[in-house]
């Protein structure tokens, strides 16, 4: 099955029929995990052994072929250019996608670990080098929470001690990765606050800060330092960047508490727009849009405005419905019981 190289292709069909499903197999060639969140084994077909997904794309001038198969059970094997995958993170940057679903309301209803994930996500699609500060950032965390768990509430100096191994480490990867979210937070504020006010259609004053608590009584060390005695106390680890969020303000006020569901909704695209932009200035080149029946939620002013909003390049849109008015897809499919054909 061929995608329109440039502009959108449109993927109709029914609910249920399976359009998520063709955008979500796009997403994994790209992440090698579910935009919805969904384990391995949920990726595949009920009675088959595994899921196989294999796509063809361009880049740099030269054809990159990906191929995965995800087993019920066992390990996921990955191809790329018919030439197995060490490490997940060395196909990060070959293919860049920006997502857009109806689920992104959590983006800014939803607790502070979804934003975390966002600005990650940003971070690695941008320079895939963070996906190792994070990674690494994830690998102290556990050995921090079983060190805790098996303390059992005990500070012995053999607990103290390995504490501070991973303390050290915490502090180093934490702050690198804190700090390149702030970064990333100063860079994505003018184009969400620009967005928002185009699909508003008003000039809205909107905020975005990146809140790292433990920065009050100084660095990451320190506050792992003072906060010891109650992480050991409590068996987690109270503080750092794991710890942090994104705070989303309109007109003033926190977005999450006291904006309308259409400012949330508003403000949820605006930040897949900013995100977009930013990843296409860092990596010069425009990520493939999955618009995942996203128009179904907006009225009719909301809906014209991110057709008129949506940045140019390749582009998939499923729809159960009509489209909105100013669409012109350059390549139309239909999804029936999980079958993919050309209208």
């Amino acid at each position: 099955m061929a995608l329109a190289p440039d502009g959108l292709t449109l993927i109709s069909g029914r609910n249920g029929a399976g359009k998520t499903n063709l955008l979500e197999a796009v997403g994994w060639l790209a992440t090698l995990s579910s935009f919805r969140g969904a384990l391995p084994d949920a990726l595949v077909r009920a009675g088959a052994a595994q899921a196989v997904v294999r796509g063809l794309g361009r880049r740099d001038g030269r054809e990159l072929l990906v191929e995965g198969s995800i087993p019920r059970i066992g390990r996921t094997r990955v191809q790329v250019n018919r030439q197995p995958l060490r490490r997940a993170r060395d196909l990060l940057g070959a293919l860049r996608v920006t997502v857009f679903s109806p689920d992104d309301l959590a983006l800014v209803k939803g607790g502070p670990a979804g934003r975390r994930a966002y600005l990650d996500d940003l971070l690695v699609s941008s320079h895939p080098k963070w996906e190792v500060v994070r990674s690494d950032v994830e690998r102290v965390l556990r050995q921090r929470a079983t060190l805790l768990r098996q303390a059992g509430g005990r500070l012995t100096p053999e607990v103290a001690l390995t504490l501070d191994v991973w303390d050290a480490q915490l502090a180093a990867h934490g702050t690198a990765l804190a700090e390149g979210r702030e970064t990333l937070v100063a860079d994505l504020s003018p184009h969400v606050s620009s967005a928002y006010a185009a699909l508003a259609g008003a000039p809205v004053e909107v905020t975005l800060a990146y809140a790292a608590p433990w920065r009050a009584g100084g660095g990451l060390a320190e506050a792992l330092a003072a906060a010891r005695t109650e992480d050991v106390r409590r068996g987690v680890s109270t503080v750092g960047p794991h710890r942090d969020d994104l705070v989303l303000s309109i007109a003033g006020l926190p977005a999450r508490t006291h904006a309308s569901q259409g400012e949330q909704r508003t403000l949820a695209l605006a930040l897949r727009l900013g995100g977009h932009a930013v990843v296409q200035r860092a990596a010069g080149e425009a990520p493939v849009l999955l618009l995942d029946d996203v128009f179904s939620e907006l009225d009719e002013q909301r809906a014209t405005a991110l057709v008129a909003r949506l940045p140019p390049g390749q582009a998939l849109l499923t729809a159960a419905g009509a489209i909105p008015p100013g669409i012109s897809p350059a390549l139309c499919l239909r999804v029936e019981a999980g079958n993919v054909s050309a209208l």
